[in-house]
């Protein structure tokens, strides 16, 4: 089983575009084993929403980069539930990540 595999046993399904979208962000991460999807998820949730503060992401044909980030965190914790004994720790660091992007400047 893979984070791919994992991901498409999720239900409801995203709606396709968003569902390519995700794929195409976790491009080789999706080969990897499913008991690293929150990791995978995250990291790539950070990313993408670390490059849409940096361009002002309020912009129509960003859209589904910001769908996409949602999902990403949403499935991330999702596969977190599942090994509920770090779910704790890893919302308590998601959450400081997350918000550290808020308070960067596009420079740093």
């Amino acid at each position: 089983m893979t984070v791919n595999d994992w991901l498409s046993a999720r239900s409801p399904a995203p709606p396709a575009p968003l569902a390519a979208r995700l794929r195409a962000l976790l491009g080789e991460r999706l080969e990897d084993r499913p008991s690293t999807a929150y990791e995978e998820m995250l990291s790539t949730a950070e990313s993408l929403l670390r490059e849409l503060l940096a361009v002002e992401c309020a912009m129509r044909d960003r859209a589904l980069d910001l769908l996409a980030v949602d999902a990403l965190v949403t499935y991330g914790f999702e596969a977190a539930a599942e090994q509920p004994d770090t779910l704790a720790q890893r919302a308590t660091t998601a959450m400081a990540s997350i918000a550290a992007l808020a308070t960067r400047t596009p420079d740093a």
